[in-house]
């Protein structure tokens, strides 16, 4: 039996490497890719680019486009004392302003410990959630043409409402002005801020680009 053993044919073993290679070159093979969808650019980016950077060269002198103020980025964030005894009012309020920003918040916690208002270090008072690129201009054109409309007694926003860098923030008392608030299943209106950011040098060049953009600033 041992020298039947001994008899049988062996594998060439340049046969073996060129399968062995044959096999590593098929796992290598790189699989085919995906197209990807081009992106279009929403209706209120489309118009900075077509309408309000030739608007804003013309007003402000500027020699290039690099110049021109731009929105960077929109901060949206509220903050709550209910949450110090019952933290699902502030679940609730997280899952609204994923709703409405289209974007999942984070919560924001006391710096420090206040004993007037029994607030400890670290304890959850709050959500914000930070909108760039295309998030913040989708959010802006709802904002302005369909939530501020629906405001209570609107009749335009505050055009001094700048910090004095051509950064913007106003406040609304009433959540339920944004369409993808169901008003029946609110249990407790709530307030915002929302802050729109730009790299505008002066409050001049700021409310120039958000007023070209939409924004609906009072005249009177």
């Amino acid at each position: 039996m041992a020298e039947e053993k001994a008899k049988k044919p062996k594998k060439d073993k340049a046969k073996q490497a060129g399968d062995a290679a044959d096999a590593k070159g098929a796992e290598k093979t790189p699989k085919p890719r995906k197209e990807l969808k081009p992106k279009v650019p929403s209706v209120v980016e489309k118009r900075y680019h077509e309408e309000c950077v030739p608007a804003l060269m013309k007003q402000f002198g500027y020699t290039s486009r690099m110049q021109v103020p731009r929105l960077e980025k929109i901060v949206i964030n509220t903050s709550m004392k209910e949450a110090l005894q019952d933290i699902k009012v502030l679940e609730t309020a997280v899952e609204e302003m994923a709703a409405i920003s289209g974007q999942r918040p984070v919560i924001t916690r006391a710096k420090k410990s206040i004993a007037n208002f029994k607030l400890r270090q670290g304890q959850s008072v709050g959500a914000r959630v930070t909108l760039r690129k295309r998030m913040m201009f989708e959010f802006l054109n709802r904002f302005v043409n369909i939530a501020l409309p629906r405001a209570r007694d609107f009749k335009g926003v505050s055009p001094k409402s700048f910090d004095g860098r051509g950064n913007y923030t106003m406040g609304l008392t009433e959540q339920i002005i944004f369409p993808e608030i169901n008003f029946d299943k609110v249990s407790k209106v709530n307030g915002m801020n929302v802050t729109f950011c730009t790299s505008a040098k002066s409050d001049e060049e700021g409310r120039a680009l958000l007023g070209l953009l939409g924004m609906p600033f009072r005249t009177a």
